[in-house]
């Protein structure tokens, strides 16, 4: 099969969880012996294509401005493999999908991934959320299949737009347990002495919960805070509100050996999300048998089951309760063993690309 990706910024990468999604993916199939094209976005001059381990990546453009960056990109990525023969052209991501109906009406086969509902999170501005919403009713409408990660969200669907979809859930390689070096060298962190936040720094995520929840808390760990800080208002919010706590730590950009120190020697994993797809993050943490805390949405509590605590969705007080509780309870090895087991039974590569290679065969009807 010849089949395009398009939706994420930049292959190979793991600025997000959409970014480790198409990269995993896209690999996989590539060794399987298909042809795959992934569509990069990029605001500067760059080479227009390259090969990497099977995969061909090209490069659209897309202004380097968040509003418009997906908006553009994802149409000049339309535009350009509506003309390259896929048999599938996939996309992946509600706000991507928007032009989902021009390879409909050109007599494309298409797919759609509905990463998460984005546009139910406050924070996102009034034409950020319609723009989603409109991705949303466009893969609803127009993709021969609509992926989505969670029952919670093929109940939505099936509600919403009376439409049928696939539950395909992601998966992860698992983290290897990995003792500090890096961590403590650049961040002078050391193993159980700080809570976790690792995850893309976008509204949905509910990172000024956490931050407001550990402020209040006045715990002796510190707060570490991985990954890219675009220069975005939400983002400058998030600076303001730790700029006067020396124990709140920025990382940037974590490479995968960052990553896995990071999970492996935390004492807390914390993810506060208003709205998730499957939280890729929260599969890792729980895979090296991190010590978890989430947000009480279906989306979570699926995953995490008994293994972690919950708090309220955006209460910042029963956060606040949970972060000490969690600590406070001991942990013992055969708790974290099964949780290990747990999510290499139901979260395996193997089964994610077998999934997505029999969909494209239904799609274009073969057996």
């Amino acid at each position: 099969m010849k089949i395009a990706m398009i939706g994420h910024k930049d292959y190979p990468s793991r600025s997000g969880g959409v970014e480790v999604v198409v990269y995993e993916l896209a690999s996989r199939l590539a060794q399987g012996g298909h042809d795959v094209t992934v569509y990069n976005r990029v605001h500067e001059e760059k080479e227009k294509s390259y090969d990497t381990s099977g995969v061909k990546a090209k490069y659209v453009y897309a202004p380097k401005k968040d509003g418009l960056n997906a908006l553009i990109g994802s149409f000049t990525a339309t535009m350009s493999a509506i003309f390259g023969g896929y048999d599938i052209i996939h996309y992946h991501a509600i706000g991507p999908s928007v032009p989902i109906f021009i390879p409909h009406f050109s007599g494309k086969k298409t797919v759609a991934t509905v990463h998460g509902l984005n546009w139910r999170c406050a924070k996102w501005g009034k034409f950020s959320s319609m723009y989603l919403k409109l991705g949303e009713k466009m893969a609803a409408r127009f993709a021969d299949e609509v992926i989505v990660l969670s029952e919670e969200m093929q109940r939505y669907f099936k509600d919403t737009y009376n439409r049928e979809t696939t539950l395909i859930k992601n998966a992860v390689v698992p983290i290897e347990q990995t003792p500090c070096d890096k961590i403590t060298k650049k961040f002078n962190l050391k193993k159980d002495d700080y809570i976790l936040f690792l995850a893309r720094v976008t509204p949905e995520k509910g990172l000024q919960y956490l931050v407001s929840a550990y402020k209040q808390s006045k715990l002796d760990k510190k707060l570490v805070i991985a990954g890219d800080l675009p220069d975005s208002e939400y983002c400058r919010e998030i600076k303001d509100m730790a700029k006067d706590c020396e124990n709140i730590i920025f990382t940037g950009f974590a490479d995968l050996d960052l990553v896995k120190e990071l999970y492996s020697n935390c004492a807390l994993y914390v993810l506060p999300s208003e709205t998730e797809g499957l939280a890729l993050t929260l599969i890792e943490a729980m895979s090296c048998g991190a010590r978890c805390v989430a947000s009480d949405i279906p989306e979570n509590t699926l995953v995490l089951k008994d293994f972690g605590k919950f708090f309220v969705s955006k209460d910042t007080n029963s956060l606040t309760d949970t972060l000490i509780e969690a600590l406070n309870e001991p942990w013992d090895t055969e708790k974290v063993n099964r949780q290990i087991e747990y999510i290499k039974e139901n979260y395996s590569y193997d089964r994610f690309y077998r999934e997505h290679e029999e969909l494209y065969m239904r799609v274009l009807g073969e057996k």
